[in-house]
């Protein structure tokens, strides 16, 4: 009997959550296509976003644990190396990630297209392929994975050589000694740490009154305090009136009457979903603001056989909760619902100079709950690890219910902190009784290690309690 559809299910996007799906999907029996419009598979976070930012991240840090190591502190070897050397660097992680990926797909033959697709109707697209022209497809399900790219307002113009967005800063083959980064959130905030690594000179404007303001305050705070004292000029609460290109460089005029003056611009104030091309009128569905679709726990849109992940459906955002969203809908797609769900607590890893991890409520959370909480920390200077690699700055704090002792959020600001927080997070998981801070305190860590840490904060807490 003949297929009514040339597939089961196409998806559009090929990032963290098109491939989540299209694997659960593929490996469920389905006949699945993947459309991507840019030359190679991975989709914005292998290609302008985690990946490549990540690389240049480990690049500079790198640099800057060489240049403190008192064993070189004669100075005569400082290393010093600029933005367009290091960006050679991530170039072959991304292609290295790129012929992973397609490998995934190769093996389970999972059919690629490649070009711009748009709806029809309710289960045909057409694809526009570089060269114009045109191939129609159906399907009987469609998961939109498109993912998002940085907000560009109307009044600034992002053509001109000195103003830059999160993807095209990858492309900067100038040496800025001044760089005034406009957004403060967390593509800012890593951006920041990374040009100061390389003894850029950084204006950080921030549209809000604190850093990060969805942390615990004290990670926030330790992140505002480790930026002013490694010289980056935080401006909070500014929005700009005017952004000026010059042949030399960029003005930012504030709404406050203050101007700043630098030789590029980083706009890095928000992120667009990239639904404006999909045509997706023609099968009701509509968008909000930001460009960002509504789905109900089962990733369906307001049209049931149209599922959508990623990005695309706004918070959180985040490249490892698209790959889950992506298998979990390819799972509503197979069984006709879905079995598996997102965790409730999803770890957030910020990649700034320290790191900053965390997983669970913040202290500001528990307060406003009227939950009684108690914190344990412990500070890395205090740990034998720490002292040998040279890691001074950073601490763990752990949040833990003062009379059932259950963990109840977990914060980390030092280098190796999205790692670290995982083993916080494994316990914290545990059901029926057996997420407790008293494990720490009972169990052998090796020595010396950073995990180490935890046991430290789990005394440190437990010692507060009367």
């Amino acid at each position: 009997m003949p297929h009514a559809y040339d597939y089961d299910v196409i998806v559009i996007g090929s990032g963290p959550g098109g491939e989540g799906a299209a694997m659960g999907l593929v490996k469920g029996g389905a006949r699945v296509a993947v459309i991507e419009r840019y030359h190679n598979i991975g989709g914005g976070c292998t290609h302008w976003g985690t990946i490549p930012s990540k690389a240049l991240r480990h690049a500079v840090s790198r640099i800057i644990e060489f240049n403190q190591n008192p064993l070189y502190s004669d100075h005569t070897r400082l290393l010093r190396s600029s933005f367009a050397d290091i960006l050679n660097h991530t170039e072959n992680v991304i292609s290295q990630q790129t012929r992973m990926r397609e490998g995934f797909y190769e093996r389970n033959r999972c059919e690629l297209f490649q070009g711009d697709a748009n709806f029809i109707d309710a289960n045909t697209i057409e694809i526009e392929s570089h060269d114009g022209t045109r191939e129609r497809l159906t399907a009987e399900k469609f998961v939109i994975s498109c993912g998002s790219r940085p907000y560009h307002p109307a009044d600034v113009d992002f053509t001109h050589p000195r103003i830059y967005d999160s993807d095209s800063i990858l492309n900067l083959h100038h040496e800025p000694d001044h760089v005034i980064i406009y957004g403060a959130g967390v593509i800012g905030c890593e951006y920041a740490s990374i040009f100061r690594g390389l003894n850029v000179k950084v204006d950080l404007v921030n549209t809000r009154d604190r850093l990060l303001a969805f942390l615990d305050q004290e990670m926030s705070d330790s992140l505002s305090y480790h930026f002013w004292n490694s010289g980056v000029v935080i401006r909070h609460n500014e929005e700009f009136e005017k952004i000026e290109g010059m042949d030399d460089g960029v003005i930012l005029h504030l709404k406050s009457g203050k101007k700043v003056k630098a030789d590029c611009l980083l706009f890095a104030n928000g992120r667009t979903g990239n639904t404006d091309t999909l045509t997706l009128d023609k099968v009701g569905l509509e968008v909000d603001s930001r460009g960002l679709l509504k789905v109900n726990s089962m990733y369906q849109t307001a049209q049931p056989h149209i599922y959508a992940v990623g990005d695309v459906i706004g918070y959180p955002s985040l490249a490892s909760a698209a790959y889950d969203q992506g298998r979990i809908a390819a799972q509503a797609i197979m069984k006709g619902e879905a079995t598996a769900h997102l965790i409730e607590d999803i770890p957030t890893g910020i990649y700034t100079i320290p790191e900053i991890s965390s997983v669970g409520k913040t202290e500001q959370q528990l307060t406003a709950m009227k939950v009684p909480y108690e914190v344990g920390r412990a500070q890395f200077k205090h740990l034998a690890r720490a002292q040998i690699v040279g890691m001074n700055i950073g601490s763990l704090k752990i949040l833990f219910h003062r009379e059932t002792k259950e963990i109840l959020g977990i914060h980390c600001f030092g280098e190796r902190a999205a790692e670290i927080i995982h083993i916080g997070q494994a316990i914290m998981e545990q059901k029926n009784g057996g997420n407790t801070i008293e494990y720490f305190v009972n169990t052998t860590f090796n020595y010396p290690t950073m995990a180490e840490a935890y046991r430290v904060a789990a005394l440190n807490g437990l010692n507060r309690l009367f």
